[in-house]
């Protein structure tokens, strides 16, 4: 029997990770066929594989692209109809598969899907990285239900439902490989970080609906490959952030919202500056230069952005350094 699920996994000199998440993976992904794509890994990550997992298919990138062009490349030859991106940190659960299967079955409008993302190293709590589903504001910050800025909720229960959200975190993403392959996957241009939103904002232009699914729950270690300290991952972030914005936002706010944009990054350096992290003050120094550098070539990438909000929150940045509000209001 076809199954109709592809896991695609990423990999990057990640033999540690592979050893001890991917159990997890084929002790319940029946449903699935299991993929690791390599990006040309410099470690005994494919000599593991071949000889612990000889079940699992190996596709070999000729070189690292990253994030976006890794799975641009590897998921070239991958058939199934439903694909399921899964960080080599990442240790699924019982059933994972079977509510994001009855979702794509039964709605199809639904493209993309996000499980629970609970932390591996705290498993009573949400992850940074997706936690209960993704929202931006209106100036581009990305928050989650269950995690905003560094504050992390305890699972309790409270998210365990199905919704539309407006991102999906890229730790653990569903996606319909024809809408996948329709949106010419990930920008390569964004290498990591961010890329995710980009192709789920890029959905939402062309009317597909991106949904959350409290009833399957991952564990995510969160920062394996880069780790949230290094002034690399608030760069790409920052960088990548002003990027989707001047793809997507509509052609009626984009100035404005861009430029006050840019003034709250300003803050944020500050802030990181008197909190004694000068790298990561330049960090987003660095990170305006090069999107004021790539603008010219983003131009052709514009989207035909509808009138309709992106947005539910005005300012997340006010919301919870002003107004104190640290959980997820709608």
């Amino acid at each position: 029997m076809n199954k109709k699920f592809a896991i695609a996994i990423l990999n990057w000199n990640g033999e540690k990770l592979l050893k001890q998440f991917l159990p997890s993976i084929i002790a319940y992904s029946n449903q699935a066929n299991i993929y690791v794509i390599d990006n040309k890994s410099s470690d005994n990550s494919l000599s593991l594989i071949q000889k612990e997992f000889p079940q699992i298919n190996i596709i070999e990138n000729l070189d690292n692209g990253g994030y976006a062009k890794g799975y641009n490349q590897g998921l070239k030859s991958i058939s199934e109809p439903y694909l399921a991106l899964v960080n080599s940190d990442i240790e699924v659960t019982e059933n994972w598969l079977d509510p994001i299967e009855r979702i794509f079955d039964q709605q199809p409008t639904v493209a993309i899907i996000q499980p629970k993302i609970l932390d591996f190293k705290n498993k009573t709590h949400f992850e940074y990285a997706g936690a209960a589903g993704g929202f931006i504001d209106k100036y581009g910050f990305p928050y989650c239900r269950g995690r905003i800025f560094d504050t992390i909720e305890e699972d309790k229960g409270q998210y365990d439902d199905e919704i539309e959200i407006f991102w999906a975190s890229g730790a653990c993403f569903f996606i319909r490989n024809s809408i996948y392959k329709e949106l010419n996957g990930f920008d390569e241009d964004f290498f990591a970080h961010q890329e995710e939103i980009d192709l789920c904002w890029r959905a939402h232009h062309v009317g597909y609906i991106i949904k959350y699914c409290g009833n399957s729950t991952v564990y995510h270690v969160g920062g394996a490959t880069l780790s949230y300290q290094n002034p690399q991952k608030t760069y790409l972030n920052f960088r990548n952030s002003l990027l989707m914005m001047y793809k997507n936002l509509p052609s009626r706010c984009k100035f404005t919202t861009l430029f006050l944009r840019l003034c709250l990054d300003g803050i944020a350096g500050i802030r990181y500056f008197l909190s004694l992290k000068p790298k990561h003050c330049f960090a987003i120094v660095r990170s305006h230069f090069a999107f004021y550098k790539r603008i010219s070539q983003f131009k052709h990438k514009r989207a035909n952005s509808p009138i309709k909000s992106y947005y539910q929150v005005s300012s997340i940045v006010w919301q919870y350094f002003i107004s104190n509000r640290k959980k997820y209001i709608k």
